[in-house]
């Protein structure tokens, strides 16, 4: 069984949708990406499980081309794409597994389109407080957005890249495979030469403005399947995120910290997140 992955794409309601596929002889397992990252950041995950599991990681940044000061890409929009992806593949009762925006995404597609999911894996999933949903926000006036817009989009080549990379607080606890996932694959040759980012700026932006248009909160205890909320231990989004009352407001939950973990967990801690993975999928 080869641990690399197979490029594969699937046409879901006219959108072409991109993902990577280790074929399996056991159980399916979909894990999907926080905001403006991509599939390959699963592979050291992945490669781990590979031949356990018949594994996809989806790609969900650029399928829609939403603008930003249209409101952005509804991650509802997103869930119904997903519940659309699992169709067009035939896929039913899986384990699935998502991370940030992907673990939002995948709460909102058991909630509104399912039951999908045999159990859930949500690794620090976005739900905002509830007075945020349902307000139109410009793109200066989103506290992610405004940021993700002006995100630095073009490096002299892999060296400067990954000097820039180490140098800011998100990704100076990234494992160094990942890392290497990061710019090998979410980055692509620029028009001008050197590297910009594969998710342009404007596509996150979009992406993070989306994340306020449906809430949450009051779909969670529509969630009949088992779910593991998964929290970094040095998160900053514990400060405002609440995924203790999450845990209790869906029936079957339980909620874990992952020690020494911020919020980019997967890529912080590949090898805690595949053996977390296994057991809670095993038993």
């Amino acid at each position: 069984m080869s641990e690399n992955p197979l490029a594969r794409s699937v046409n879901v309601g006219g959108f072409e949708i991109n993902y990577l596929l280790y074929e399996g002889e056991g159980p399916d397992l979909v894990l999907l990406h926080a905001t403006g990252f991509l599939p390959w950041l699963w592979h050291p995950i992945a490669r781990r499980l590979a031949g356990k599991y018949r594994i996809i990681a989806p790609y969900f940044c650029d399928h829609r081309k939403d603008e930003p000061e249209e409101g952005g890409v509804s991650w509802a929009l997103l869930a119904q794409d997903f519940s659309g992806f699992l169709k067009a593949l035939g896929w039913k009762d899986v384990f699935l597994v998502g991370h940030s925006m992907g673990g939002t995404v995948l709460t909102l597609a058991e909630a509104l389109f399912g039951p999908l999911a045999r159990k859930m894996i949500l690794i620090e999933p976005i739900y905002l407080p509830a007075g945020i949903y349902g307000h139109k926000i410009a793109v200066e006036e989103h506290p992610l957005a405004s940021k993700s817009i002006r995100r630095r989009n073009q490096w002299k080549n892999a060296t400067e890249a990954e000097k820039y990379l180490r140098g800011k607080e998100i990704f100076q606890d990234w494992d160094a495979e990942a890392l290497d996932l990061y710019i090998n694959y979410g980055m692509k040759e620029g028009e001008a030469g050197g590297l910009t980012l594969a998710c342009h700026p404007v596509r996150e932006a979009a992406l993070f403005l989306g994340s306020s248009a449906r809430d949450p909160w009051p779909l969670l205890p529509k969630i009949t399947c088992p779910v593991l909320f998964l929290e970094g231990e040095n998160s900053p989004n514990r400060h405002y995120i609440d995924l203790e009352k999450a845990a209790a407001l869906v029936p079957r939950a339980e909620r874990r910290l992952v020690p020494g973990a911020g919020h980019m967990v997967p890529m912080e801690k590949p090898a805690v997140i595949a053996e977390i993975i296994e057991e809670y999928f095993r038993n």
